[in-house]
């Protein structure tokens, strides 16, 4: 089954974030992930959510997406994440 990180990222410090962005990529594709939404429009249909920078990957199932979480590759970038916005992210299980 398939599982998905969904993100709201508000960019604090777009040159380092910049870095991020250019990196990250790399670690998704060796965990067999892909990118669903990458900061495109957004547009509130209910409620009062409203994501700066909504972010949608996809990866094989939990297992996968646990493992690139956890990778030695994206630890280091998380924390240029982390450094560099306000993130709010969730994962979960598609059908």
């Amino acid at each position: 089954m398939p599982a998905y990180v969904i993100a709201d990222v508000e960019v604090i410090d777009p040159v380092g974030y910049e870095e991020y962005r250019k990196q990250v990529p790399a670690t998704v594709t060796a965990y067999g992930g892909r990118y669903i939404a990458r900061g495109g429009a957004t547009e509130v249909l209910e409620g009062s959510w409203s994501p700066k920078r909504c972010v949608i990957l996809e990866f094989a199932n939990m297992a996968q997406l646990k493992a690139w979480w956890d990778s030695p590759e994206y630890a280091p970038l998380r924390a240029m994440r982390q450094r560099t916005t306000k993130s709010h992210l969730v994962a979960t299980e598609g059908l």
